[in-house]
């Protein structure tokens, strides 16, 4: 199901047959709407069928994504040592989102995770988020060398 008004979205069933709201760039809202127009379908109908009219299984997806891919090797022939699938393309959107700086719980939503702990793991794939949380905390004026604690504080530590 498919709304291009206000809040535009696409609906579906996910992972785990899970509804699934996954919002739209202006840009794909425009494609969508002269796919809409040009295949003349009901609004009820799959956005993308199959010959028959039903909406595509993820092992369509999965066919024509690889049919696809192996076409763009021969502009980009380094995509041949890749392994590119449905779940590389949905890491590859969230790792751009944690790097446009989206917080992980909205990240979590768009993916449909149940926890905000799995998204996690994607903090944990990005050195450049990581070394923004450096830059954003290193003191400004530390300079290097050894602390020397006071007399009162060696001595509170020696009584301990």
């Amino acid at each position: 199901m498919t709304h291009l008004g206000a809040g535009a979205h696409v609906s579906c069933h996910g992972k785990g047959r899970k509804q699934r709201i996954t919002p739209l760039t202006s840009g794909t809202i425009a494609h969508l709407r002269v796919w809409l127009a040009e295949r003349a379908g009901q609004r009820a109908a799959p956005l993308f069928p199959t010959q028959t009219g039903r909406a595509l299984s993820r092992d369509a997806l999965g066919h024509r994504l690889a049919k696809y891919v192996q076409k763009a090797i021969d502009a980009c022939p380094s995509l041949a040592q890749k392994s590119v699938t449905m779940h590389v393309l949905r890491h590859s959107a969230s790792m751009r989102l944690l790097q446009a700086g989206i917080d992980t719980s909205v990240i979590a939503l768009w993916l449909g995770h149940e926890q905000i702990e799995t998204t996690q793991i994607y903090l944990h794939a990005d050195l450049q988020i990581k070394e923004r949380a450096l830059a954003i905390t290193a003191p400004i004026t530390t300079k290097p060398g050894h602390s020397r604690p006071n007399d009162k504080l060696l001595a509170f530590l020696e009584a301990l």
